[in-house]
């Protein structure tokens, strides 16, 4: 009743006590009152039965009115006429009440669709209920299309395995064909057909070997744009060679063999002069194809040293350390569109480059390994899944929203969702609001060593490229997270010189690394086809 009150204040109606002073028979209305008409969807008049008719269902006194108009008028006439306008005072009010409830349902049939056909509560509980029903059967069924497609899935990794399986059967039959097995090699056998399944491995152990020319035959990113000034030099390590990268005379950067040619002097002790190198020895100079252009004090000699094929490229420093003519293009590592890159980072690290992608290949054990840093606070779930296509070096964690892809020949990539840090589980990359997208490159430098390439970019808060040394703050968080993985990959790495196999059991959710070994493991036998790439 409080809001019928509020629409009759609102609406401000007067209701006179006075008698009209004339009538006007238009459409039925006297002077002085006007009946408010109350509209429906299509316009006309609501042709609804009023919940208060009966209240309001009052006959109009007008019709009985007794006319006395330059009459006079004695005491019972005059009662009269007061009874029959006091009659008229109530008819009107009752009117106008009236109209205020129409016009107060009006509006709630505009605010509330469910009062469009003045329903009553029980049959809106009805209806409820039903939707109610209707919507738990639609639940139901995005349940069984979720199962259908997680049998899918299911079978896809089953298959996948298989055909690892087979790859690795295939590999150890080809080391073993030379072999005649020993009566307790075969019992072994028979007792690993009884089981569940044989043990799959992958041979990763030491002493670490030289690195195959055939790795070399690509393009390697080996540093920043951003950190190769005109007047500086950047030395190198790559396949356990010595580079130095450095601008020439038209801005564009060279490789060369970090030796000069007279006495073996390192010439990144030295200076960058007008777009050539200068070793700090006796003054040679060298330009970026790698020939002597300046001997001081002597008479000039015809004298090069090596250089590499070397571009840039979307802010990156590539070099070809290959025997091979290198290929026409450069893979892109651009962040995603919506990104702005916030850092880029180079660290010096003391593990071999197939191990750190290893480590960076694998998400199962951060929840175990990270937990002062990014996976603090994260569940351990009872199982973890990298979903990925049959063949290709790229998918995404279950239940970890993030997406991984390693791109030959040393490159990861993912993309993380940060929308709820600390409970990531249910989560996808599509369903979070906020993002990370990370850029690793692992360049052998030696076999104990690996030049790391970081680059941090996100799709929000693009305000943090401005903040005074923000740039040492992600370091500092970048240097925590990989020293928490520095001293267990530092401990596989001794083992695995001393003859250890670090890939002796691999699991379901190792599946892009052993992707990865296979991959690698095909490039250095020299594989006309290379595993989960496309035919070329």
């Amino acid at each position: 009743m409080s809001t019928v009150f509020a629409a009759a204040a609102a609406l401000s109606l007067p209701i006179s006590l006075t008698r009209p002073a004339k009538f006007n028979t238009k459409k039925g209305v006297r002077a002085g009152f006007r009946v408010f008409a109350v509209f429906g969807e299509e316009g006309g008049l609501v042709d609804k039965k009023n919940p208060w008719g009966t209240l309001f269902d009052v006959e109009d006194p007008r019709s009985k009115f007794p006319q006395c108009k330059g009459k006079f008028l004695d005491v019972n006439q005059a009662l009269e006429v007061a009874r029959y306008d006091i009659q008229y005072c109530d008819w009107r009010a009752r009117q106008d009440v009236l109209t205020i409830m129409l016009l107060h349902e009006k509006v709630v049939d505009v605010l509330n669709p469910l009062a469009r056909d003045y329903k009553s509560i029980g049959t809106v509980k009805k209806e409820l209920a039903e939707l109610q029903q209707e919507l738990a059967q639609a639940h139901i069924q995005v349940h069984i299309s979720e199962a259908r497609v997680n049998t899918a899935l299911d079978k896809l990794a089953h298959m996948e395995e298989l055909v690892n399986d087979r790859l690795l059967q295939d590999r150890n039959t080809t080391e073993s064909g030379q072999l005649c097995p020993s009566p307790s090699t075969s019992m072994q056998s028979l007792d690993t057909v009884k089981g569940k399944s044989p043990q799959k491995s992958l041979n990763v152990s030491g002493p670490v070997q030289a690195y195959p020319p055939h790795l070399k035959n690509f393009w390697y990113p080996v540093a920043f744009s951003a950190d190769l000034k005109d007047d500086t030099m950047i030395p190198i390590d790559c396949f356990e060679e010595q580079w130095v990268i450095f601008r020439g005379k038209d801005g564009k950067p060279g490789c060369v063999r970090n030796t000069c040619a007279h006495r073996a002097c390192p010439l990144d002790l030295g200076s960058v002069n007008e777009g050539r190198i200068q070793c700090p020895y006796h003054g040679w100079e060298y330009s970026t194809d790698g020939k002597c252009e300046k001997m001081p004090s002597t008479r000039f000699l015809n004298v090069r040293i090596k250089s590499l094929p070397c571009f840039e490229q979307e802010g990156m420093i590539w070099i070809w350390p290959g025997d091979d003519p290198p290929t026409a293009t450069l893979p892109s590592l651009l962040p995603p569109k919506g990104f702005e890159i916030h850092a880029e980072i180079v660290m010096e690290l003391p593990i071999e480059h197939g191990l750190l992608l290893d480590n960076l290949l694998d998400l199962a054990h951060a929840p175990f390994t990270h937990t002062s840093t990014f996976a603090k606070g994260w569940s351990v779930p009872s199982l973890v899944k990298f979903l990925t296509p049959a063949s290709g070096l790229q998918g995404y964690w279950d239940p970890y929203p993030i997406d991984m892809e390693f791109r030959p020949p040393c490159i990861v990539l993912s993309t993380i969702g940060i929308s709820k840090p600390g409970k990531l589980e249910g989560q996808n990359t599509r369903q979070c609001d906020t993002h990370l997208h990370q850029l690793h490159v692992c360049l052998p430098s030696s076999t104990k060593k690996t030049r790391l390439l970081y680059r941090m970019s996100l799709d929000f808060a693009p305000i943090l490229k401005h903040i005074p040394f923000m740039q040492y703050v992600w370091r500092h968080f970048a240097e925590q997270v990989l020293n928490e993985d520095l001293r267990l990959v530092v401990g596989q790495q001794e083992r695995m010189i001393n003859g250890a196999n670090v890939w002796n059991l691999p699991v379901g959710y190792d599946k892009l690394g052993v992707r990865y070994r296979l991959w690698r493991e095909a490039v250095e036998r020299g594989a006309k086809q290379l595993p989960y790439s496309k035919p070329m």
